[in-house]
């Protein structure tokens, strides 16, 4: 067990404006501002209770020059604290960006992944919604909240607020009838989208500008490099953990060679940010420190827990874990001990051939001792349903084939997948799929051919809806319409089934069913 380090000793480390100088450029009407920082906690209702105290203790380490005026504090949020389509989840994830202070966030992926019920909650939003590259119909309720920009004013200094929604949005929906409702513009538009909102806010004497980005790492170089105006990109989407400031890697020039800082904290809360930077009295940026710190320093909020567990329900003990892996350091495609043992439960409770999850799935780890619904929730937040789909021997491989390349994709995605009765070995440094084997229900390992996979070999497959409607660019697993059974279920009803039925405790361990080669 991670015994969580007071929260008092790590303000002075990760809170204390120790700026790095980037040019001589400095007067006495020099402005000193600090952003705390949050992107993709994906739902991660713990880490947000973590969060909340580091922000408090923030807030203390703050007050005394804020209140004199001696430094402008914000509280930005660049999308994806949302996820899926339950409605408690979601409420949890408002009311978290309403406590630490959010005042505006991006529109990522996610916060379009409650159609239905999202005009429920943006009464109780205090922060902005923002996306300046997405046109929305009158019909979605997201259409009146939703803002290109707005300005914020601290101390009477002015700061412009743009943001972005993914350009590969439609790739990351679940529900095709949003489409209708959407329309979201490529990078290169979105480029001219952000200018033209950048020069509007310069027109209004706005002359510290920052971009919430929820377009990723590669693609805000990409704005950074060709547009001029903005100061600080915080992005998302990408996942990245973008750490200190590095000329080239996330400081880098503008059209006209003014620096522009970019900053990532990684996913699902497992981080948060604190970028302390001084402008000029030009609006341009001469000093700045980026402070990435992990959330496990910090003890989860007593009051807040309260609060989310009314929203949540009481959580439940369903069972005892005995001994389980350390967190993973490379989520996505790592061979996972948590990840088997939820595919595992997975393919034993509906009783398929083989089970697939997605690494991307799987935004948590098991930890040994009591296991409880809300931290089960907490691992696996999706809800996505599962069913049973037939699958081809050719489908299959194809779709593994297609993940292994996680290994050398940006940002290793799609994430690899982890199968419950196959095994397979993979090219660390090709993303080659280099064998396969099904596991029978005896245990037999039986090998397939890579190259020739059958196409009248049928395996009865769990997987969940998100995968089976084709979606990160999964299209050859688009057979929901040919569901042997759709379930109104998602893992989290196998993994408590699997506990019950546990006649002693359990030992999570990885099995060596994906092995990495060179």
């Amino acid at each position: 067990m991670i015994t969580p380090i007071s929260s008092t000793n790590l303000i002075n480390k990760f809170f204390a404006p120790q700026n790095a100088e980037l040019s001589a450029n400095k007067n006495n009407n020099n402005v000193n501002t600090s952003i705390f920082y949050i992107n993709d906690y994906h739902g991660k209702s713990i880490n947000m209770e973590r969060t909340v105290t580091a922000s408090r203790a923030f807030d203390s380490f703050v007050k005394e020059k804020k209140e004199k005026g001696d430094i402008d504090v914000l509280k930005l949020s660049s999308g994806d604290i949302m996820l899926g389509e339950v409605e408690r989840v979601n409420k949890v994830a408002m009311t978290f960006q309403n406590i630490i202070g959010i005042t505006a966030s991006a529109m990522g992926n996610h916060e379009y992944d409650m159609p239905d019920k999202i005009g429920n909650l943006i009464p109780e939003m205090k922060y902005k919604l923002l996306a300046d590259n997405v046109k929305i119909k009158k019909e979605n309720p997201l259409s009146k909240k939703v803002e290109k920009s707005y300005i914020e004013e601290h101390n009477g200094h002015k700061y412009g607020i743009v943001a972005t929604t993914p350009t590969d949005l439609f790739s990351r929906l679940k529900y095709g009838h949003i489409f209708t409702e959407l329309d979201v513009d490529n990078i290169d538009d979105t480029i001219k989208d952000v200018q033209t909102e950048v020069d509007k806010l310069k027109e209004q004497g706005v002359d510290k500008i920052i971009l919430l980005s929820h377009s990723g790492y590669g693609y805000d170089r990409k704005i950074a490099q060709n547009t001029d105006g903005i100061d600080i990109i915080l992005g998302g989407h990408s996942h990245n953990l973008i750490q200190d400031i590095k000329e080239g890697e996330n400081l880098l020039r503008s059209k006209s060679g003014e620096p522009v800082i970019i900053t990532q904290a990684g996913r699902d809360g497992k981080h948060f940010g604190v970028l302390n930077v001084e402008f000029n009295d030009k609006g341009q940026i001469v000093k700045a420190q980026n402070n990435i710190t992990p959330t496990r320093g910090f003890k989860r909020n007593g009051p807040v827990r309260y609060i989310f567990d009314k929203l949540f329900g009481k959580p439940q003990v369903i069972g005892y874990i005995n001994s389980a892996p350390p967190p993973l350091t490379e989520d996505l495609i790592q061979p996972s001990g948590h990840a088997e043992f939820l595919v595992d439960c997975i393919r034993k409770d509906l009783g398929t051939d083989i089970a697939l999850l997605s690494a991307a799935n799987v935004r948590g780890y098991i930890e040994s001792g009591n296991l409880d619904t809300r931290y089960l929730e907490d691992i696996s937040p999706f809800h996505n349903n599962l069913c049973i789909i037939p699958y081809t021997e050719k489908e299959i491989v194809d779709a593994i084939k297609q993940t292994c390349k996680s290994f050398v994709n940006p940002n290793n995605k799609p994430g690899i997948l982890h199968p419950s009765g196959m095994k397979y070995s993979v090219s660390r440094s090709t993303g080659e799929l280099k064998e396969l084997y099904y596991i029978d229900k005896d245990g037999k390992e039986i090998p397939i051919d890579i190259n020739h996979p059958r196409e009248d070999k049928i395996y009865r497959t769990a997987i969940n809806d998100y995968y089976a409607q084709g979606n990160d660019d999964m299209v050859v697993l688009k057979k929901i319409d040919q569901a042997e059974k759709v379930f109104d279920f998602d893992l989290n009803k196998c993994v408590i089934d699997c506990l019950k039925t546990a006649t002693q405790p359990v030992d999570i361990k990885e099995d060596g069913r994906i092995k990495v080669v060179d």
